[in-house]
């Protein structure tokens, strides 16, 4: 698919929402809050911010200016810029295959509760065994996890303007009001000043390098980082949209709405429990059996629920649509075929491997790989292995291959470069230093050595 006749967006505003939909996940919605209480709130919050406006920005703009340099999603692009470093592209391509089939069950059990939630039985997902039963039983995740998928591959169906640059315009911008709401609604509870304090006020008593390694992490789950995505997205970039301050933009967005997450979940933990990390949960207890708890006590919680599950809802529905358009662009380039078949492939093969996380907690559930459930494994292949080792290799490409100069010629197409001192410094020397602590890390998390 050459650059003349490939897809586009309609415009920046187009590009940016798309990108700041794909950015914005649950990551942003479940880990982060976690993270963040677990951390030292107001100084994991601070470091985060200046890891995204440093680190982030780097990557992001390196990412989207290789895809719109090219004109090609990852594995193309790659190629095109120097064809001995193409496995950089393959690796890339790997991580959303993986991610998609996974999320998307997550996405199904977003789907349910959102569905419990409207359907008045709210009451029942408080109960301690409501999430363990439900998650355990072989055909109604199934189900919910086919009609995520089935509706993430309908809009992408529709192409890039017309199914992904129209439904991120349409869902970004109620996510950003509906995190508002809720946001304003969690910090006025009774008893969740505390919570916000806690969150927004750093401590520099509780800085340690920890803290730092776990924001470094979070980065990637939360700006769609070393997946291929910004590089397809950028393929889609028009040549006189400006680079940089859409980047900016990006950013702004992603870590707008992380931010409010924090807002929206700890003063109300804060508010229900005394608002220890451990009461926050990990993962999925936080978003399935922590919140519907705290949502019961609230005046209205039943209604604040329902908001809250069409939030995060429309959060991985934006995260998805990225994820499955990115291997369909991959597809599609590769192997010179149509969009619609490529989606046929790829919804087949997500609904093949997707059944694996889905059956893993259930009939599946004696079943495992190095002691991981099948969920919790891929999970930890693409996130904690190839994530950080596909941008590693991407920095040594931008920094010592094709130089930092390729990107900075492709950002300066039509407006100076202003932060290009620190995009070289940071791609060729912070970020690689940075990538390889983040993986030594997370594999020791993993192998229970080092605790993240």
């Amino acid at each position: 698919m050459s650059e003349n006749n490939r897809s586009s967006f309609t415009g920046k505003i187009g590009f940016v929402l798309a990108a700041a939909g794909s950015a914005v996940g649950l990551g942003n919605i479940w880990r982060f809050p976690y993270l963040a209480a677990k951390y030292g709130g107001g100084i994991f919050l601070l470091v985060y911010i200046l890891l995204a406006v440093t680190f982030g920005f780097a990557l992001m703009t390196a990412e989207i200016a290789i895809g719109r340099k090219t004109g090609l999603s990852a594995i193309g692009a790659f190629r095109s810029l120097n064809k001995k470093y193409s496995f950089i592209g393959y690796l890339a391509a790997i991580v959303p295959a993986i991610i998609l089939p996974y999320y998307s069950v997550i996405g199904g059990w977003v789907t349910k509760y959102l569905y419990a939630f409207v359907s008045g039985g709210a009451a029942a997902t408080a109960q301690d065994s409501y999430f363990g039963g439900f998650i355990s039983q072989a055909g109604e995740p199934i189900l919910w996890f086919a009609i995520f998928i089935g509706l993430t591959a309908l809009i992408v169906l529709f192409g890039v303007e017309k199914g992904i640059e129209k439904v991120s315009k349409f869902m970004m911008p109620i996510l950003v009001v509906l995190s508002v709401f809720i946001a304003v609604y969690s910090v006025c509870m009774p008893g969740a000043i505390d919570g916000v304090l806690y969150y927004i006020l750093p401590d520099f008593s509780k800085f340690s390098a920890t803290t730092v390694l776990a924001a470094m992490g979070q980065l990637f789950y939360s700006m769609s980082l070393a997946m291929g995505i910004m590089i397809t997205y950028g393929s889609y970039m028009k040549k006189d949209v400006n680079l940089e301050s859409s980047v900016a933009q990006i950013e702004i967005f992603d870590t707008g709405i992380a931010f409010l997450a924090g807002l929206m979940i700890i003063p109300a933990v804060f508010a229900f429990s005394g608002g220890t990390p451990e009461a926050l949960g990990k993962g999925p207890s936080l978003m399935f059996v922590t919140l519907p708890k705290v949502f019961e006590t609230m005046t209205g919680g039943t209604f604040i629920g329902i908001v809250f599950f069409l939030l995060v809802l429309f959060a991985a529905l934006t995260s998805s649509i990225s994820l499955f358009e990115t291997v369909v662009s991959i597809l599609c380039d590769k192997l010179k075929i149509g969009r619609k078949l490529s989606c046929l492939i790829v919804f087949i093969f997500s609904v093949v491997l997707g059944l694996l996380s889905s059956l893993g907690y259930g009939p599946l559930s004696e079943v495992t790989i190095i002691g991981l459930q099948f969920l919790d494994f891929f999970d930890f292949i693409s996130n904690s292995v190839l994530m950080p080792i596909v941008a590693l290799l991407t920095c040594i490409f931008v920094g010592y291959v094709i130089k930092p100069s390729a990107v900075i010629e492709e950002v300066e197409l039509n407006s100076a470069f202003k932060k290009k001192r620190l995009f070289e410094v940071v791609i060729k020397y912070i970020a690689p230093i940075c990538i390889v602590f983040i993986l030594i890390s997370s594999v020791l998390d993993a192998m229970g050595i080092f605790k993240i």
